[in-house]
């Protein structure tokens, strides 16, 4: 039993060592004709490469299952005793092989629930009286007053109750841009306070917070997804079972053991065992070759059938950060007010700041800007000077706390940007209103071609799904002529949302990138990652667009339908090819020399058949990359 778990154990290496020793045989015979060393080596690849696959039949039949493994070793004992060593060599290396690289690319990593736990806050500072005391996570009850610092975890759900703050939520709601935070404003666990002090009540704890929810489901829909049954296995069911009957007829009818094991040799479906793989592996090549990681042949499978796509928005249709989407000037230009706005902004950590230095190209220009008396006022902006220019740099409310009206023409183009999903900033000099800038998270380039292109290949239904305001998301979706858009929810709603389509028997993708999609890209029948995303969604999913391009969706989808169909065509073939050499057979028409010969053709069609997929891509000049153009929704 010992040395059986050993080298079913080790059945990579034995993979491997038994095609050295195969290429061995063939070098021998073709560069040195030594017959005698070629059989030696196919014989001891026989017998090395038969080893697991008995032992695999063996345990199969202790549990009265009649697997392809038993055929494969009744073969390979009777090709070998008839003294076709090649043929037993080969047909073990193909069928190892085969299994290798299907358990390759079907292996499943728990990693990412690890990731997750150790992403969970593990320490709170729970407050005391008016002291505060750093305790472990689980001494936190529902009720208790906890400090959240700049820079720490908030470690439960809970509310303010006292400070202000901006939270970084993107963990939880996938929001790109930190929220303003203050008294009886709600809070997750699992965020990070970028800058303030929050005091704050605990509601849930533990697992029952929206972070402990989401390892949760995370772990419930990773299970689910292990119980999915090959092809070959369902057809060895009734095909072994037949094939060793018809050998044992022909043997007693024609007492003609050569025959009976002739049939055997011939019936072992090699083909069968290497086509699909083949197919699969050089999908997956492709895929690669593209910048798109396919997760297994299942994935195929699973994914050439998706008929609904789901999205998320912040990081997956959006570039997942604010950036200066518009700017404009007002009146009499005395000085560069957008220089001069960054650079009292460099000095912010406030995100719509950051976006602000980081549009204005010379920065060495910022860094000369001389800044004094600055002034941050919370909430609403900040004021100093620079160069000698006294600015006050903010939103609405500012300008009209500080009584700077808003022209006609500033209204007008302040109520445009805002129904495109802009974050306003007023830049004010003299109490006048000098610049208006509009900030927001912009779609990624290509996304809506790439969206077109999903609906002309076959999927029927495109839906956003995201944690922003229903507002912000509408926006977005009705500039993308999406299906259906629905904003303000949570990672469990969005799985909830995920299990309600798969009951009206909707076959469901999921595109997502952070930590609280990766729930929704585990439960749903295909997961796709942004490569750019967290390490948790990347490892939850089934797919991942490696460089983040977002127009690389388009061609996994037709990249699976067409290795679907290849594993069909070679499916097609290897039965095919079977049927024709075991009629043959019986009637006479096909011998063990001829019968080799078209065996060991079915197995090259097939290769290279498969191997077709390696130069596959998706033709569409509306999807054509060179195509693709960046959004310019800049104006200066």
């Amino acid at each position: 039993m010992m040395y059986q778990k050993k080298i079913v154990a080790h059945k990579k290496a034995i993979t491997f060592v038994s095609g050295f020793f195969i290429a061995a045989a063939i070098a021998a015979k073709v560069l040195f004709h030594q017959v005698a060393v070629y059989d030696i080596g196919m014989a001891l690849a026989s017998i090395l490469g038969a080893a697991p696959i008995a032992i695999q039949a063996y345990q199969a039949a202790k549990v009265k299952v009649v697997s392809i493994d038993l055929l494969v070793t009744i073969a390979v004992v009777g090709a070998f005793i008839i003294g076709e060593y090649n043929e037993s060599a080969i047909v073990t290396f193909l069928f190892l092989l085969g299994h290798l690289l299907e358990q390759k690319t079907l292996e499943r990593t728990r990693s990412a629930i690890q990731k997750l736990v150790k992403l969970a806050p593990a320490t709170a500072w729970k407050l005391v009286g008016n002291d505060a005391q750093e305790v472990a996570i689980e001494e936190v009850a529902v009720g208790d007053r906890l400090l959240v610092k700049t820079g720490a975890q908030v470690p439960v759900d809970g509310l303010v109750m006292e400070g202000t703050g901006y939270l970084n939520e993107a963990n939880i709601t996938g929001e790109s841009s930190p929220v303003f935070k203050e008294n009886a404003d709600q809070v997750f666990a699992g965020t990070i306070l970028e800058n303030g002090t929050l005091k704050i009540e605990a509601r849930r704890v533990g697992e029952e917070t929206t972070f402990g929810k989401i390892i949760e489901l995370v772990e419930e829909a990773q299970d689910s997804k292990s119980l999915a049954e090959r092809f070959i296995d369902r057809f060895a069911k009734y095909y072994t079972p037949l094939i060793l009957v018809l050998a044992a007829i022909v043997g007693i009818l024609t007492r003609d053991v050569r025959l009976a094991i002739t049939i055997l040799v011939l019936g072992c479906p090699g083909a069968l065992i290497i086509g699909v793989p083949v197919s699969n592996v050089a999908g997956i090549g492709n895929g690669a070759k593209h910048g798109i990681l396919i997760k297994g042949s299942e994935v195929m499978n699973t994914f050439s059938r998706v008929d609904t796509m789901v999205f998320d928005k912040t990081g997956t249709l959006t570039n997942g950060k604010p950036s200066v989407a518009f700017t404009k000037a007002y009146g009499h230009q005395a000085h560069d007010y957008l220089s001069l706005a960054a650079a009292i902004e460099s000095e912010s950590d406030h995100p719509l700041g950051k976006a602000i230095v980081a549009y204005v190209k010379d920065k060495a220009k910022i860094a000369e800007i001389k800044v004094t008396n600055t002034v941050v006022l919370k909430g609403k902006g900040m004021s100093a000077t620079a160069d000698g220019v006294q600015l006050m740099i903010g939103n609405k409310a500012l300008m009209q706390e500080q009584r700077i009206s808003l022209p006609t023409v500033v209204e007008a183009d302040v109520k445009q940007l805002q129904m495109q999903g802009n974050s306003i900033v007023f830049v004010a000099a003299e109490n006048q209103v000098v610049q208006v800038i509009g900030i927001k998270d912009q779609l990624r380039s290509g996304v809506a071609e790439t969206l077109d292109g999903l609906k002309q290949k076959g999927i029927q239904r495109l839906i956003m799904l995201s944690g922003d305001n229903q507002t912000t998301a509408e926006i977005v979706g009705k500039e993308l002529a999406l299906s259906e858009i629905h904003g303000e929810l949570l990672p469990e709603e969005k799985s909830a949302f995920i299990r309600q389509l798969q009951e009206e028997g909707a076959v469901v993708a999921f595109v997502g990138d952070g930590i609280n999609d990766s729930p929704s890209i585990a439960l749903a029948d295909i997961g796709i990652a942004m490569g750019g995303g967290t390490d948790v969604a990347v490892e939850t999913s089934d797919v991942v667009l490696i460089q983040s391009k977002f127009e690389n969706l388009v061609h996994a989808y037709r990249l699976t339908k067409k290795t679907v169909l290849n594993m069909k065509e070679n499916i097609a073939i290897a039965i095919g090819t079977v049927l024709f050499l075991l009629v043959g057979l019986i009637f006479g028409y096909v011998y063990m020399a001829s019968g080799m010969f078209f065996h060991e053709l079915s197995i090259l069609v097939v290769i290279l058949n498969g191997m077709r997929l390696l130069s596959y891509h998706t033709k569409s000049s509306k999807l054509d990359r060179n195509q693709f153009v960046l959004r310019q929704d800049s104006v200066e």
